[in-house]
């Protein structure tokens, strides 16, 4: 198995697409390290199943803060002495009507999606240089690209940002380490239960494949992102959306 014995970083990985990318990437036989911020029992419970797969860490730390994820990747190197593999997926949405967005909402979405990112890919990218390895996966969005929502104006941004940041950091760790983006549509996750069922049939509607990703297909391009098949892709950004037809 090609991810065998590397260490892989997942950030926000207790449910959702960092959950199915952590456990794909376990499969592979990769040393997995579960981060997560304030879903402790979800955490545990995948921790657990991935145990059963491969060795596994279990850290709580909020990405956002630059004193707990360099405590994370310390924590990491002196269990492990390298990190191979970081999948920056921590993110949040604080989706409300323009006119009552706060600029607490725009603080807390950046320093999560958009600064967090930057933080990990500083203190874990210069390990990678060290060991003249690395893969970076940053989890952008179609929201970061076309798909526009006023309603998720912050969030929108902080991933557009993310695919800038993506380019930058693929230059700054040249030639070394790879670091790419992966912009999902909508995919079929716990985030959605919340919206109206009409609301999200019409979003099915729109794309070619009539139907929202599973976290797994997800999962997918990240762990080929992350292989040897993908060593000359740098900088860029994978858009896996099922064809969504922009209205």
């Amino acid at each position: 198995m090609e991810f065998k014995d590397k260490v892989v970083l997942v950030t926000g990985s207790s449910r959702g697409i960092g959950r199915a990318i952590a456990v794909k990437f376990a499969k592979e036989g990769a040393n997995v390290i579960i981060n997560y911020r304030n879903n402790e029992e979800e955490a545990n419970v995948i921790t657990e199943i991935i145990s059963t797969y491969s060795d596994c860490m279990c850290i709580k730390a909020d990405v956002s803060k630059e004193k707990e994820v360099k405590m994370m990747i310390e924590t990491i190197i002196a269990k492990y002495g390298h990190i191979d593999v970081v999948v920056n997926n921590a993110g949040i949405a604080i989706d409300n009507d323009f006119e009552k967005r706060h600029i607490k909402d725009w603080q807390e979405t950046l320093n999560t999606n958009l600064i967090g990112v930057f933080l990990v890919s500083k203190y874990a990218g210069e390990y990678m240089v060290k060991n003249k390895y690395g893969k970076i996966i940053n989890m952008s969005s179609t929201n970061g690209i076309d798909t526009i929502y006023p309603y998720s104006v912050d969030y929108d941004a902080s991933k557009a940002a993310l695919i800038n940041l993506t380019k930058n950091l693929a230059i700054q760790f040249a030639p070394i380490v790879n670091v790419n983006a992966v912009a999902p549509g909508w995919v079929d996750t716990g985030m959605n239960d919340d919206l109206p069922k009409s609301y999200l049939k019409k979003e099915k509607e729109k794309t070619l494949l009539k139907r929202f990703a599973f976290p797994e297909e997800i999962a997918d391009v990240v762990l080929f992102l992350a292989s040897d098949k993908a060593r000359f892709i740098d900088g860029e950004v994978i858009r896996v959306d099922g064809g969504l037809k922009i209205e």
